[in-house]
């Protein structure tokens, strides 16, 4: 069983939960842009949350199944096709052999997120199946998805009584966002954010700050009137990881993603909350973002809160599935 690639989309990638352990060497985790997305699609077709899925940006690919499968969407909405009729994102969908799933035009959000049960059969490098496009390896070839590219399905579950010779089924449950401020970044202060002036400590969390064309998946450059340092003393490198804000030397900003270096030599003056990683993740060039301040305290309770949320879905969708599959 596999995925066939028809038509590439514009950065379109093989991506897991991360390759941890390997900083050190240079190796950054990388994985998915927004973990929480990944981990609900992989749970609404009773994956394991850490299982690749496929991260498209928009245009995305037009994709073929050559067997029935059982896929979900999640994160953005790009107006999915199953053979030009719609599908609805954060459901599972039972989908046809020769079905065409293609995107049409995007609703909100900036990265949607395909599982298929059953996960895919790309090997592993270093403990991760994730594409490192600067390496050049893991994923698909160590890329982004062309033409012709085939993707090894490990399902071997048909799914012919619950289609009935039906295109697609869409099955009833789904998951159901948060309503959340999508311009309200969360944040904890950084190593350096005393060397801030006073008037850029207050700028900072009463700027409305704008992301530029200049971002990617290694960071978010921010158009922002500079920000006045103290001091211009150099700082040697250290450590820093996905939601590190640095100030960089004309007094913008830049917010680190999932390819992010390793080392950083800017100062540290923020860090946004794992659990606001994912609300930056679906932002895109010219969406506007205001930084708020909370406390380790507020942090740990929101990923705690967010895991347990989590758990609780991965249990009624895996129960739902069992009974729906073992019906077929």
């Amino acid at each position: 069983m596999s995925l066939k690639v028809f038509k590439p989309g514009l950065l379109d990638t093989i991506q897991d939960q991360g390759r941890y352990g390997y900083q050190h060497l240079g190796i950054n985790p990388g994985g998915v842009m927004d973990r929480f997305s990944a981990q609900i699609s992989n749970m609404l077709v009773g994956n394991d949350l850490g299982e690749p899925v496929l991260e498209l940006h928009f245009p995305a690919s037009i994709l073929i199944f050559d067997q029935p499968a059982l896929i979900a969407l999640s994160g953005a909405d790009f107006s999915p096709t199953i053979s030009g009729e719609n599908i609805p994102i954060n459901h599972p969908v039972f989908i046809n052999k020769g079905s065409i799933l293609q995107f049409q035009n995007v609703k909100q959000g900036a990265r949607v997120y395909l599982a298929v049960r059953g996960g895919d059969e790309i090997e592993p490098w270093l403990g991760s199946r994730s594409t490192h496009l600067r390496a050049q390896t893991g994923g698909c070839c160590g890329r982004a998805l062309q033409k012709d590219d085939e993707i090894g399905l490990r399902s071997k579950e048909y799914y012919f009584h619950a289609l009935q010779e039906k295109e697609f089924v869409v099955m009833p449950w789904s998951y159901h966002p948060e309503d959340v401020k999508k311009d309200e970044i969360w944040v904890l202060p950084g190593n350096e954010w005393e060397r801030l002036s006073a008037s850029a400590r207050e700028s900072f969390g009463m700027t409305d700050f704008v992301i530029t064309r200049q971002s990617d998946r290694m960071g978010y450059r921010l158009n922002n009137i500079p920000l006045p340092s103290l001091t211009n003393t150099e700082l040697l490198s250290s450590p820093v990881t996905g939601g590190t804000v640095q100030l960089l030397p004309d007094g913008r900003l830049i917010i680190l993603m999932a390819d992010h270096q390793t080392t950083g030599g800017y100062p540290r003056i923020a860090h946004v909350l794992s659990t606001y990683l994912p609300i930056l993740a679906q932002m895109k060039a010219g969406d506007k973002l205001r930084f708020k301040f909370t406390d380790q305290s507020t942090a740990e309770k929101l990923l705690i809160k967010q895991r347990q949320h989590l758990k609780q879905l991965q249990t009624a969708c895996i129960f739902r599935l069992s009974s729906r599959i073992n019906l077929i």
